[in-house]
């Protein structure tokens, strides 16, 4: 391949990239986060060292702050990319649902009934962010700004964070988690891993509608 001929090739090969924005970038840095915070919590549970644990603590809330500062900078700047509302809507199904789900269950919520209610608090925050990339249109101001959310957004599965993180803090993990563990027939529940089921149950609602600031 000659250099001419490679030098026209650069540009398709860079052609999505190219159509990124900053506020992209910084929407990327929350889906970093967040596959941080699982690769962290895998590791914990290879290791059993704490540190890793409390690394995936941090990163979440990272998570959010770029989950943030991203639809700022967009404003800021006038920019947004064909990719952005997308991209946004994926990093935050890493960060703020695939994540918590997944430290529920480094944090010892492993019975089998724990996992069905992980795998619905993940299809409801996935469910939540579909439904408001249809709706948001619809749920506009003139300006173009939702005026308010139909549901519990998403990145207040931090709420869900924090508790753990309370509780890992204490000593409250693996055997020793809070409610115990009940036995229902040949499953096991942890009675804690129920306000996974109450805050994606609040995701998906229509009732509940959360003003936008």
């Amino acid at each position: 391949m000659t250099p001419e001929s490679q030098q026209k090739r650069e540009p398709r090969h860079f052609s999505m990239i190219r159509t990124f924005t900053p506020a992209d970038f910084v929407t990327l840095g929350n889906a970093f986060s967040g596959a941080g915070a699982i690769l962290a919590q895998m590791q914990y549970l290879a290791t059993n060292q704490p540190r890793w644990l409390w690394l995936a603590f941090g990163l979440m809330p990272l998570a959010f702050i770029l989950d943030a500062l991203d639809g700022r900078i967009a404003r800021w700047r006038f920019q947004s990319s064909p990719l952005g509302a997308d991209l946004d809507s994926l990093a935050d199904v890493i960060s703020f649902g695939v994540a918590p789900a997944t430290l529920a269950f480094s944090m010892g919520m492993r019975g089998a009934l724990d996992v069905v209610v992980l795998l619905y608090f993940v299809g409801c925050g996935v469910s939540r962010l579909a439904r408001f990339n249809v709706t948001a249109s619809s749920l506009s101001d003139n300006t173009g700004k939702v005026k308010y959310f139909e549901g519990t957004p998403i990145p207040t599965s931090l709420a869900l964070v924090l508790v753990l993180a309370v509780l890992f803090w204490r000593g409250h993990s693996g055997d020793v988690i809070p409610f115990g563990v009940w036995d229902v027939g040949p499953f096991q529940l942890h009675p804690l891993v129920l306000m996974y089921f109450a805050s994606g149950s609040a995701m998906i609602s229509k009732t509940l509608r959360i003003p936008k600031f």
